[in-house]
């Protein structure tokens, strides 16, 4: 990073820690503040030296303290670590603009240099269909009025990068960052209650209407100009590069929460948000075309009105209104009587493609280029609905419900027929016009809720849905039966049925399942030759730990590439990753060109989880630098793949995988006492009470195979361990030795390299110093054997990365991050000693509300320090 650029950075944060600096004393006083001052100075000793005696006088300070006090220094420290957040996020676009880092041009311009034409680079773009889908997250921490307040003072953090902007303008800017944070030193961060999952869908549209809907299209812009630039041709209006789908409200899966009731309010309420937000800029629209020139076609339309286009465009406001309260009416009452409403997409498109014609007939391309492309490409993108909902549900409950109808009817159990019978029957009915389900079928209320969202579904216009997901897909027979549910229901165009692979298993079993699928004519008959698979990033590694995961995901995705080739299908793959790097996350780039040749081919489906969509797109600059690298990548592994792997690296890499699974294992699922050990060492038992997701975190009652990846991690997260993001790696690594074949891996295939990378930066976010204290202070010494293998293999697998990496700083390649985490490790600390504070008392006194509230205030630092929670 340039000097005058890190300054900057620096600069950044000292303001607005001056200003905290100022509220905090304000509002709580000279003895507050000089005990938040102790506690910095010891910390800022402690990271600076590293001496042990400071680290004690910062735990006895810290643990010392009465309850109330506790809270408030955790309190500010926790507004500190998310001051430098908004501050380092501000940057990276800072750094993005001067440092030339990824950008289209520079992508097209490699491409090009490729020796990729600029005919085959305009159809490239042209055909790519992203599709990010944002999810909910059970341990999202942040409070959405709180994060409102985070974006506004980033936003003025631009304007204070302006130079030409007036000392009193500047100053007003700086009055405006200081009343958000005086707003967020009094503003409660801990949720009275459990959000529901129709107010998880409300908040998932937020990010749409505050940054996305004004940002797409600018940025679909800066993509027409730069393919212009490289290709001579302009990016087509109806080109959608970059969509969006959502699962808030739509996921069922172990959510007894998200009813067919819940799932139809998400859809109207996306529906409805949509209508505001095009009702507006139609609206601006009609006021910005006063001219009279008009084509004989808009003319004779508005029977040759002075003002042809507000004329024209009169009407279309009046009935966009209309389908605004026409859902206003379905949300408040779930009934209706507005009849005259704009069905889909395609009938508002047509008319305001009338309007686009017009104004180039008569030489007017320059104002049709304005407001009006920008509707047209957001219509190309969000459509009428703004998100398409996708559906998911467990494959178990499917043939739950249908055991019952089968029992009903008098043909036994469907979940006891053998694979090929299930087969036979689901053809059979698949084609049978006839009724399958009783009119008065006597189910259970599981089954009853599974047959009514179909039935719902069936009532909701095709474009409003994305795809139906099935988790914990086994057999063949698990993707026909919901082809067969949604039949049933009366639903006359499919959506998608998806298949999602979890487990390492499950992985491993795809490619047969998925030949087996599309061997079946009456399944080919639906599909249109297309087929989705969904990946699981989250369970494979909870299973067997993320060496062996990824290995089998990479593996996974080769061969089902190959199944659908060798059937003529085309195959889109859809990437189930979460924030965290033990949930598949990490940089979106190193990410997606780490995937196998031929799996992208300008197609892809990624999940944006929690916390991260807000860290993605919450802020304008950053939601267009986000599309911008989801673009250059997906380019860039679609026309420019790395190269397949050698059968050399495939064997150590079976080597590998074979040695971190048993490790991984051994410890997590072969160790009697490392549930308990788990339980004891990290919050994980306490984050029951945290008001975050509407989702449990349990699927059933049961250890470690029944809790849900994300607040596994999330516990491990907390105590700075992060162990299933690195366990059994070093052990692996150990296996092979000073293996030549390592070395050459590391430098010179894509996917082992971002995986050493990726590991590396859980590696540098651990402290082994911070963790061992929640060892000594919450561990039962009958139960201390556990944590010190962790710690052994911990520092083992360290040492391994270092020697493969040939450096002696973990992230040598990184500066920025090593500063990051460096920089941060101030404020952390202590963060984490006042967990252990917290975690303590709290077990000593487990009906103290105050402790509890103290304890849930150090999580959501703790995870703001870190940067993410599960």
């Amino acid at each position: 990073m340039a000097p005058d650029l890190t300054q900057k950075l620096e600069a950044d944060i000292r303001f607005l820690h001056g200003m905290l600096s100022d509220v905090i004393l304000q509002r709580e006083g000279a003895a507050f503040f000089e005990t938040l001052q102790d506690t910095l100075k010891l910390s800022s000793a402690y990271r600076d030296k590293k001496s042990e005696s400071d680290f004690k006088s910062l735990t006895q300070l810290v643990g010392g303290l009465e309850n109330p006090a506790a809270e408030k220094l955790t309190r500010a420290l926790s507004a500190y670590l998310t001051l430098v957040n908004i501050a380092e996020e501000h940057h990276k676009v800072r750094l993005a603009r001067h440092e030339g880092e990824i950008s289209l041009s520079s992508t097209f311009a490699s491409l090009a240099q490729a020796g990729i034409a600029g005919e085959k680079l305009f159809q490239s773009v042209a055909a790519l269909r992203i599709d990010l889908v944002l999810t909910a997250h059970p341990t999202e921490i942040m409070r959405r009025g709180l994060l409102q307040k985070y974006t506004n003072i980033a936003r003025a953090l631009e304007i204070r990068d302006y130079t030409d902007v007036p000392a009193f303008e500047q100053q007003l800017n700086n009055d405006a960052i200081r009343r958000e944070i005086f707003g967020i030193w009094e503003t409660d961060a801990i949720r009275k209650k459990k959000p529901t999952p129709t107010d998880e869908a409300y908040g998932g549209l937020l990010v749409f209407e505050q940054t996305l809907w004004h940002e797409v299209p600018r940025y679909l812009r800066e993509l027409s100009a730069a393919l212009h630039a490289h290709t001579g041709k302009n990016l087509p209006p109806d080109a959608a590069p970059v969509r969006f789908s959502s699962w808030m409200g739509g996921d069922r899966d172990g959510n007894p929460n998200v009813t067919h009731m819940v799932t139809r309010r998400a859809v109207w309420l996306a529906q409805w948000m949509a209508a505001v937000l095009y009702e507006r800029e139609i609206d601006k629209l009609r006021f910005e075309l006063s001219m009279t020139a008009a084509s004989d076609e808009l003319k004779n339309l508005t029977e040759n009105a002075h003002e042809p286009y507000r004329a024209f465009l009169k009407k279309t406001v009046g009935k966009m209104n209309a389908t605004r309260l026409r859902l206003e009416d379905l949300l408040q009452k779930s009934t209706t009587q507005i009849t005259d409403y704009y069905r889909d997409t395609t009938e508002l498109t047509a008319e305001l493609e009338v309007i686009h014609r017009s104004l180039c007939s008569v030489n007017m391309q320059v104002i049709a280029d304005g407001r009006l492309a920008d509707i047209l490409r957001r219509l190309a993108v969000f459509g009428l609905y703004l998100v398409k909902l996708d559906i998911r549900q467990e494959s178990a409950r499917h043939k739950q419900t249908m055991g019952e109808i089968t029992r009903a009817l008098g043909m036994g159990d469907y979940a006891d027929y053998p694979e090929h019978e299930k087969i036979a029957f689901l053809c059979s009915e698949l084609k049978e016009p006839r009724p399958l389900v009783p009119a008065e079928l006597d189910c259970s209320p599981e089954s009853r809720e599974v047959l009514d969202t179909f039935s719902m579904l069936a009532q909701i216009r095709t474009e409003s849905l994305g795809a139906y997901v099935i988790s914990m897909a086994k057999q063949a027979s698990d993707v026909l039966l919901v082809h067969l549910f949604q039949k049933v229901s009366g639903r006359k165009k499919h959506l998608r049925v998806v298949p999602l692979f979890e487990t390492i298993e499950d992985l491993q079993n795809a490619p047969r399942i998925l030949k087996s699928l599309l061997a079946i004519p009456e399944y080919r008959a639906l599909i249109a030759g297309k087929q989705e698979i969904m990946i699981g990033y989250s369970d494979s590694s909870k299973d067997s730990g993320i060496l062996t995961a990824a290995w089998n995901l990479y593996r996974c995705q080769e061969e089902i590439i190959a199944v659908c080739r060798e059937a003529g299908v085309e195959a889109t793959l859809f990437h189930g990753r979460g924030g965290t790097i033990g949930r598949g996350g990490g940089p979106t780039h190193l990410a997606i060109l780490s995937q196998p040749p031929g799996s992208v081919e300008g197609r892809i489906r990624v999940t944006e989880q929690g916390e991260m969509i807000q860290a993605k797109f919450g802020l304008p600059s950053v939601a267009r630098r986000t599309l911008e690298i989801y673009t250059a990548a997906v380019l860039t592994a679609s026309l420019m793949p790395p190269p397949g792997p050698p059968e050399s690296y495939r064997k150590v890499m079976e080597q590998l995988s074979e040695t971190a699974a048993a490790s991984y294992r051994s410890l997590v699922y072969g160790n009697e006492k490392f549930l308990e050990y788990f339980q004891a060492a990290t919050p994980e038992r306490e984050l029951g009470n945290l008001n975050i997701g509407s989702r449990p975190a349990k699927r059933r009652a049961g250890g470690i195979e029944s809790l849900r990846a994300i607040p596994w991690i999330f516990a491990w997260t907390q105590t700075r361990v992060l162990l299933p993001s690195w366990l059994g790696v070093g052990d692996a690594l150990a296996r092979l030795g000073e293996a030549g074949e390592l070395h050459t891996m590391r430098h010179e295939w894509y996917f082992f390299r971002s995986f050493i990378d990726l590991i590396e930066m859980v590696l540098i976010k651990t402290d082994p110093r911070i963790s061992l204290s929640y060892d000594a202070a919450l561990v039962p010494e009958a139960l201390g054997t556990v944590g010190e293998e962790i710690h052994e293999k911990l520092k083992e697998t360290t040492k391994r990365v270092l020697r493969l990496s040939n450096t002696d700083a973990l992230v040598a390649y990184d500066h920025n991050l090593q500063r990051e985490i460096r920089y941060r490790s101030l404020w952390l600390n202590p963060l984490n000693l006042l967990q252990i504070t917290f975690l303590k008392r709290l077990r000593e006194n487990s009906e103290n509300e105050a402790l509890r509230r103290g304890l849930l205030l150090t999580i959501n630092g703790v995870a703001a320090g870190l940067k993410n929670t599960g």
